[in-house]
């Protein structure tokens, strides 16, 4: 199977965890992923964040490490891309009100392209109208009143779970990453086949 093209879409403080373990993924298993940002081009660094509980009433947030982004924003054609996914953190507040980031949304959505979003990524495909309509799907909880009111099934997945609702695949926050990916692999037609590990000597002898 030919890799997939997957658009990444992320704002400063977006989650840093959702963007490098999601995109290194991808890449292991030959998939291409392009990271984007308005008004931002290929080479240009991505101030990220890190949220964490940590006994508080509600999460902190901490600065992350610095991403260079792989693709200038402007250039993208969606057309050319198999998914979109919405990356979680401090991001999706601010790029979702932006024209440009919700004609990319609409694209996929119109398109019934696969859709993956993680903890407040989902506040990119509420700003459209009915990416999330009749659709479940999961988020961190604060959003559940912004799902509920853009039409959407707020799903309670537990913090290391994901959902998948046809095409569209989410997950609270990035402790679920590893079960978000493997969905997300599932919905692009990856099959990731394990077969025996031989020690190196029984290589060497066959």
């Amino acid at each position: 199977m030919a890799g997939k093209k997957i658009l990444m879409l992320v704002g400063e403080f977006s989650e840093e965890y959702e963007i490098f373990v999601f995109e290194q993924a991808m890449h292991a298993v030959g998939h291409t992923v392009h990271v984007v940002c308005p008004d931002k081009k290929a080479g240009d660094v991505l101030k990220t964040s890190l949220h964490d509980f940590e006994g508080h009433q509600t999460y902190t947030e901490k600065l992350g490490h610095d991403y260079i982004l792989n693709k200038t924003f402007s250039e993208v054609d969606p057309a050319k891309y198999d998914a979109v996914y919405a990356a979680g953190g401090r991001g999706p507040e601010y790029i979702r009100i932006d024209k440009r980031v919700q004609a990319l949304v609409r694209h996929f959505h119109e398109a019934g392209k696969p859709i993956f979003t993680i903890c407040h990524g989902v506040q990119i495909l509420i700003a459209v109208d009915g990416v999330v309509r009749g659709r479940e799907v999961a988020a961190l909880h604060y959003c559940e009143p912004e799902v509920t009111l853009a039409g959407g099934i707020y799903i309670d997945v537990a913090p290391t779970g994901a959902h998948v609702d046809g095409n569209l695949v989410s997950a609270k926050g990035w402790p679920g990453l590893s079960n978000f990916i493997r969905e997300c692999l599932k919905v692009l037609g990856t099959e990731i086949r394990h077969g025996e590990i031989l020690m190196r000597e029984e290589r060497q002898a066959a």
